[in-house]
């Protein structure tokens, strides 16, 4: 294996793909027909107990919440009020489509390689 391919379910895939793309700066590709397939940062992956068919999160690990918060502020994303979980310090953010997705400050070790800051 060399990577993996994350799939976010959207009521409003355009506008995801729009936030993603300008609000959050990711590199992305066109796969053909306006459908862009974002690269993401390095990545890790947590199996967590489910009862029955549980469901999938994606959330994006950051060194600074508050000033990622504030960072996505200034261009108009709210963010949820901040949790402190025994994992890190977490928000959310509503994208267009309806989903939200995940930002946190980890307090466990990673398990992934850092390449930069």
């Amino acid at each position: 294996m060399f990577g993996a391919h994350v799939i976010v379910s959207s009521k409003d895939a355009k506008a995801d793909r729009t936030f993603l793309r300008d609000v959050l700066g990711l590199s992305h590709v066109d796969a053909g027909h306006g459908w862009l397939i974002f690269a993401l940062p390095p990545a890790e992956v947590a199996v967590h107990p489910a009862e029955g068919a549980g469901r999938n999160e994606l959330y994006f690990m950051c060194d600074d919440l508050k000033a990622e918060i504030a960072s996505l502020g200034k261009k108009g994303v709210p963010c949820s009020e901040v949790q402190q979980e025994r994992w890190g310090s977490v928000t959310h953010i509503r994208l267009p489509g309806g989903g939200d997705v995940g930002l946190y400050q980890p307090k466990h070790p990673l398990a992934l390689a850092r390449t930069s800051n």
